[in-house]
């Protein structure tokens, strides 16, 4: 293969530096150990960094490099707490049912979603990706992911008792 051109790498190298507060956070909520957010962060960035010469289009890079941070994390499962693979984890798991009386803050609330459904609502509202570049990052096509996102906004509701909405 060859080398990648010099903007597309520092491309890279500005787009991980600037973003390296919202990387972690990311990684963190999949993880929830400081230490093993910042692995996943390196690992990430060392695996981007490598790979740079495989990403063709530029301007997929933001999509580019979130899937390969989302990978990341799906890996530290497996390494660490022997649970299935991403592909698997997102089988039809379904969210454990709270009790409706139950009052929860936000962030517990997204906990008890499937795997696929936080990771829509992470990339949404944390990371403020657009319905298509979280389409991209997840390898779902376009259609999944709005069903998924609204389907986890209900169940957001229902939980926190509290309206969500989406603006896009």
């Amino acid at each position: 293969m060859e080398k990648p051109t010099r903007s597309t790498y520092q491309l890279l190298v500005d787009h991980i530096v600037s973003g390296q507060a919202d990387f972690y956070r990311l990684a963190f909520s999949y993880v929830k150990n400081r230490d093993a957010a910042l692995d996943v962060v390196q690992e990430a960035v060392v695996k981007a960094l490598s790979k740079a010469d495989s990403l063709r289009e530029p301007a997929y890079l933001k999509t580019w490099f979130y899937r390969i941070l989302l990978n990341e994390s799906m890996n530290y499962f497996r390494r660490s707490r022997g649970l299935l693979s991403f592909d698997e984890a997102l089988d039809d798991r379904p969210a454990p049912c709270p009790d409706p009386g139950e009052r929860l803050d936000l962030y517990d609330a997204i906990e008890r979603l499937s795997p696929q459904e936080q990771t829509v609502i992470r990339l949404r509202f944390f990371e403020d990706l657009k319905l298509e570049e979280i389409a991209r990052a997840t390898g779902a096509n376009l259609n999944t992911v709005k069903s998924r996102l609204y389907k986890s906004l209900k169940k957001l509701r229902d939980l926190t008792g509290e309206e969500l909405y989406d603006d896009e």
